[in-house]
């Protein structure tokens, strides 16, 4: 019986800091460690690896603190099963990397998450984009980070999309980093363009919080956000939007 496709899905963005590998983590970590998905993560955001290094530094605190140790050890318990794979490749290779780890696996992927590096113009990254099935942007309402993203977002659609060049069912822009003090009109104004451009906004929008930048650490041992070997603390979920964003996800990519 041939074994099902695994969905290949980015969170892309051409602009630093707007949230990219953070919600590649933690969408990993949800759905793997809370929903049972089977995955991995493909690092191709040359030079920092940042989620490759986020690993290193995940697994070298539980090695050494008590508390996550013991967390690792019940959480192996619950749910058999080691933490999900984060590989680290050029963008070139990252393809070929998940038809390897494709092929090896003994149980199939659902979903292969790659972490994009932040420009078209890096070597072998169109030909990586153009595999993917879905695309997912986070967007605030900066001037120049929108209209950086959606002349990105707008160049696939034109040069990829509208030919057929692609394996890209879907790209969708979701808020991120909103302020609450902000005029809505600003937003409505924006979205408007987004649809002129004919691109699609999810109805989750994520607010800006200070929680994102939690990871593990020896003086916080209490409740892990942000980790490669542990879901997001159901405390921390509170307020944060991140279940109904990616239930939305889950609904889109068909999971």
């Amino acid at each position: 019986m041939e074994q099902k496709k695994p969905v290949f899905v980015a969170i892309a963005t051409q602009k630093g800091g707007v949230g990219k590998t953070t919600f590649t983590v933690l969408l990993a970590s949800h759905y793997y460690y809370r929903l049972g998905y089977n995955l991995l993560i493909i690092d191709c955001d040359r030079p920092q690896y940042s989620i490759v290094e986020m690993r290193e530094r995940d697994s070298q605190l539980v090695m050494k603190n008590d508390y996550y140790k013991r967390k690792a050890y019940n959480q192996f318990k619950e749910l058999n099963r080691k933490a999900y794979t984060v590989i680290r490749a050029k963008a070139e290779e990252a393809l070929d990397k998940a038809e390897e780890c494709i092929g090896n696996s003994t149980e199939p992927y659902d979903i292969i998450l790659f972490d994009l590096p932040g420009t078209v113009n890096s070597v072998g990254v169109l030909r990586t984009i153009s595999k993917m099935n879905y695309l997912f942007s986070p967007i605030s309402a900066d001037k120049m980070i929108l209209t950086s993203t959606l002349s990105f977002f707008d160049t696939l659609n034109k040069e990829l999309v509208s030919r057929g060049q692609t394996d890209i069912m879907g790209m969708y822009l979701y808020w991120n980093q909103v302020d609450g003090r902000e005029k809505t009109g600003l937003y409505f104004v924006y979205e408007k363009i987004i649809k002129d451009l004919g691109l699609q906004i999810m109805q989750t929008s994520v607010p800006d919080t200070k929680r994102f930048r939690k990871e593990m650490s020896e003086d916080d041992r209490k409740a892990v956000f942000r980790s490669t070997l542990f879901p997001p603390d159901r405390r921390l979920l509170k307020g944060s939007s991140l279940e109904e964003l990616f239930l939305e996800i889950q609904g889109i990519i068909r999971l």
